[in-house]
């Protein structure tokens, strides 16, 4: 026998043929022509190698969990391969494999129906959310809706559904249908509300376009009349306040005219405004001369003589006449703080003269005084008596009505 009989799958015989061992027997495979019996051996050998290679891929695909109709078709055609194979091996090993993985298959095929019907399920679950999402946008009222904001949430649920229908299962028919069916409304809904707010809202601009372009031509009438002109442009303002809006671009255009035509009004004004500042300067320096003489009245604390100072103070200042505009509130408050002071003067001193005050005073007085003088003649008789019971307790009571008597002044 010699070496090549010694190969456990395999033989070449002397004529270079080459036999592969099953548990049938042999069988010829080919042959290596030109080639010692160990380099034919080989060769086939390495044949069986490749197809033990393919049958180690396809149970690594099984494992990662390969489509089960693709891993039936691969088992069929491998099987085909090694029943026939021109090769030197265990080719009854690789169909044992073989056979294997086609009871595999069918367990991987219930495995991924199982998760395609909950992928499934999840898919319906996702689309049926971006659906409600949209419909729930299309139902919002047309007046308060955040346009720009609903709008870009409108594209990226479209954009999600695009993603779900690219890279998602594919949905049932009927369940596709009715949902693109309710999506597509609830867009036609919002679009068509869209169009219908922004419709009325451009015929809302254009009718306070139309307003606040009156109100400009009126406003620039005025300028003959200049600083005269300056209160009724102030009317036409609170008329363009209450105009509304036009567009942001198109109310900042149209603010401009209108701000224009009344700068020529309050421009006029200011001149004259200045002139006036100018003619009355020499009254502020009077004033401030008139305040410093009023202002030595806050130490004065008889307020007969502040009023009567007070008053000579005020019509010097009504005498001497307006001051700058700019100064006009710091004299006013100085010569209000010399006011107060005279008027809290009065206030103490009618508190202190107040005639009903005055008279239940006296009143009081008067009672007090003729209990004194009776709980004396009680203290006295019963002195006399030599009651020293009666004696302490009127003369307890006399105590007390005295201390009442020095307590209001008697």
């Amino acid at each position: 026998m010699t070496e090549s009989d010694q190969q456990p799958w395999g033989r070449v015989d002397e004529t270079g043929t080459v036999f592969v061992r099953t548990s049938d027997g042999e069988r010829e495979v080919g042959q290596y022509p030109d080639a010692t019996p160990e380099e034919a051996l080989a060769y086939f050998e390495r044949k069986y190698a490749d197809l033990a290679g393919q049958v180690g891929l396809l149970e690594q695909r099984v494992r990662r969990g390969a489509p089960a109709a693709d891993v039936a078709k691969a088992v069929s055609t491998l099987s085909t391969s090694v029943a026939d194979a021109h090769a030197v091996g265990d080719l009854e090993s690789l169909s044992r494999r073989l056979e294997a993985l086609s009871g595999t298959t069918k367990e991987l095929t219930e495995q991924q129906q199982a998760e395609a019907k909950a992928a499934l399920e999840v898919a319906v679950a996702e689309r049926t959310t971006i659906v409600e999402q949209a419909e729930a946008l299309a139902a919002q009222d047309p007046a308060k809706t955040q346009w720009k904001q609903a709008t870009a949430e409108l594209d990226a649920l479209f954009a999600s559904w695009q993603r779900h229908q690219q890279d998602g299962p594919r949905l049932p028919k009927n369940d596709a249908n009715e949902l693109w069916k309710r999506f597509r409304a609830a867009r036609s809904t919002i679009e068509q509300h869209r169009k219908a707010f922004f419709a009325e809202l451009d015929a809302a601009h254009r009718d306070v376009r139309t307003r606040k372009q009156r109100l400009i031509e009126r406003a620039e009438a005025l300028a003959p009349r200049g600083a005269d002109a300056v209160g009724d442009y102030r009317s036409l303002l609170d008329e363009w306040k209450q105009a509304g809006r036009a567009g942001k671009k198109l109310d900042d255009q149209l603010w401009a005219k209108f701000k224009a035509a009344g700068d020529v009004l309050f421009s006029a004004k200011a001149e004259i405004d200045a002139k006036d500042d100018e003619e009355y300067r020499a009254n502020l320096d009077e004033k401030l001369v008139l305040l410093t003489e009023a202002e030595a009245l806050l130490t004065e604390t008889d307020a007969k003589q502040a009023r009567a100072a007070l008053n000579r103070v005020q019509r010097k200042w009504d005498e001497i006449g307006k001051v700058p505009r700019d100064q006009v509130r710091a004299v006013e408050d100085r010569l209000r703080k010399v006011e107060n002071h005279v008027r809290s003067l009065e206030d103490e001193r009618w508190q202190r003269e107040d005639p009903e005050k005055k008279a239940r005073s006296e009143g009081m007085l008067g009672q007090l005084n003729d209990a004194i003088e009776k709980l004396e003649s009680e203290v006295a008789a019963a002195e006399a008596a030599g009651d020293a019971k009666a004696a302490a307790a009127a003369r307890e009571a006399l105590d007390a009505r005295r201390a009442w008597l020095k307590a209001v002044g008697g």
